[in-house]
């Protein structure tokens, strides 16, 4: 399995971290490791003392492909979920300065909470779904799949140039604005609309 994930995907986002906006679309992976098992908590490692939350919709791949045309993606999942990129922001701030991959500040295991899988028949449109994150009750992250600046066909489409797409593959899509630091004993709940997707304590 292969966790794909999209960086600077919305302009909020894009200015509140100070990026540029991008061209095309940013790729970055996360490996197999970074996936939280079901019903386990997130330990902040130690070598970060500023983890951030990225709430995130995914999709789930559920057959091979290469090259796909965008008006074709649609074939390509069937399951749509939510997640968090969790990030060690300042392993990746300083990785950035020296010109580096960010792997160590996004891949690390853990890093990648993977919600409930319902099927994208279950909503009008995929490409106009209102999602958020709850922090300790308070909501933190708010977004609407429409303000993507490439929509998930596109982004499917765009990452089978480089990657074959295979079953199982989940892709990140990116995050809105108000990402944040977690501290242990927070409690984070993740919603499309007012269905709760995921709920995870830090530890």
């Amino acid at each position: 399995m292969k966790i794909i994930c999209i960086g600077r995907n919305y302009v909020d986002h894009i200015n509140e971290l100070k990026n540029n906006k991008p061209k095309e679309p940013v790729i970055f992976l996360k490996t197999d490791t970074s996936v939280i098992l079901k019903n386990q908590p997130f330990f902040i490692p130690n070598f970060s003392s500023d983890i951030h939350h990225e709430v995130e919709l995914l999709v789930k791949i559920k057959k091979v492909g290469k090259h796909i045309d965008s008006r074709f993606s649609h074939k390509y999942y069937d399951e749509v979920s939510l997640g968090i990129d969790f990030t060690a922001r300042d392993l990746q701030s300083e990785l950035k300065s020296r010109g580096l991959p960010w792997e160590k500040a996004k891949a690390f295991d853990g890093s990648a909470l993977i919600g409930k899988w319902v099927d994208k028949s279950s909503f009008q449109n995929i490409h106009d779904l209102n999602f958020s994150l709850e922090l300790n009750g308070d909501t933190v992250q708010k977004g609407n799949s429409s303000l993507m600046l490439w929509n998930i066909d596109e982004i499917i489409s765009y990452v089978s140039q480089f990657f074959t797409l295979k079953i199982g593959d989940v892709i990140f899509s990116g995050t809105p604005s108000g990402v944040g630091r977690v501290n242990i004993n927070d409690s984070l709940v993740g919603k499309i609309g007012d269905d709760e997707f995921f709920k995870i304590k830090i530890k």
